[in-house]
């Protein structure tokens, strides 16, 4: 009996224990689900600045400091690449307008274009004067011009015979005299101005002179002017164009009278009408005359 009442009293005493372990245990429970709900609800309040306390506002995407330090820079960047270019752009174009160079105007008649090669047909200057000279008998000249060259047969005319009835020119020889006659008049001889085409032409007929479309010649019954050198001058002539002109018609003149070429007589010195100045002055001066304020003639050294 007594060992038996002894097992029931174990038996109920246990018993009686199991409840108080289910009771702690729940306790146990719900202390750690409280603890875990305490935490999420510090982790699920994110409404509150852990150094400030200040409310912080939520947004859909919360980026980084970092992220949006880089943001701002790659907007500054690109709106600071766009004003550059809008910058250079328009300093760009600021400086085409200030270098570009100003239009070319419309090309105008000069007067000083010559042709290389006319059409080889002449008009003969209608024109005529008095004669100019001491001579017995003048020398009776007409003046033709090669068409299509926008140059004047009698004004041509007229400037020829003021040259030949110049104080310094070949009428200061008591010897000779010319006179400017007009389109179907006799004549002595002939004033041609042609194309240096058309001069290189008849100088070659005349004297087989190869006057490489440059220079003037004297031929028989005649002289030939290169329209080059009528308008242009010459670049070793220093003077007015009428004055080169001077040369031109003295000095062939001069042939037709029968001068020859001369040379210069000295450094500084003028440079003899015969001289053939436009081959170089070799230290004279440049001179349209045949003679010198003077009245004297103007020589030098005949040319071998």
């Amino acid at each position: 009996m007594h060992a038996s009442h002894q097992a029931e009293r174990r038996r109920s005493s246990r018993r009686r224990r199991r409840p108080r372990r289910r009771g702690r245990g729940w306790l146990v429970t719900a202390l750690t689900v409280a603890g875990l709900l305490g935490s999420a609800a510090v982790l699920l309040d994110g409404r509150s600045d852990a150094s400030s306390g200040a409310p912080r506002q939520r947004s859909a995407v919360s980026a980084p400091p970092e992220a949006q330090t880089k943001t701002k820079d790659k907007k500054t960047t690109k709106e600071t690449k766009k004003e550059n270019t809008t910058k250079e752009t328009k300093n760009e174009n600021t400086t085409k307008r200030k270098t570009a160079p100003p239009p070319s105007p419309s090309p105008t008649d000069t007067g000083s274009e010559v042709p290389s090669k006319g059409t080889g047909v002449f008009v003969t200057a209608q024109a005529g004067g008095a004669k100019v000279g001491r001579g017995p008998r003048p020398l009776r000249y007409v003046v033709k011009i090669e068409t299509g060259l926008g140059l004047s047969p009698a004004q041509a005319a007229d400037e020829i015979a003021g040259i030949l009835a110049a104080p310094q020119g070949w009428t200061h020889n008591p010897a000779y005299a010319f006179q400017l006659v007009s389109a179907g008049q006799p004549h002595d001889l002939t004033v041609s101005i042609a194309t240096p085409g058309t001069a290189d032409a008849l100088c070659w007929a005349g004297i087989q002179q190869d006057t490489g479309g440059e220079y003037n010649c004297e031929v028989p019954g005649g002289v030939v002017v290169n329209l080059k050198r009528w308008v242009e001058g010459s670049p070793t002539f220093d003077g007015p164009i009428h004055d080169y002109r001077a040369l031109i018609i003295n000095h062939e003149m001069g042939h037709f009278l029968g001068y020859t070429h001369t040379t210069c007589p000295g450094p500084g010195r003028l440079a003899p009408v015969m001289m053939q100045q436009i081959k170089g002055l070799h230290g004279c001066v440049a001179n349209a005359w045949p003679y010198d304020r003077n009245g004297a003639f103007v020589s030098g050294p005949k040319v071998p």
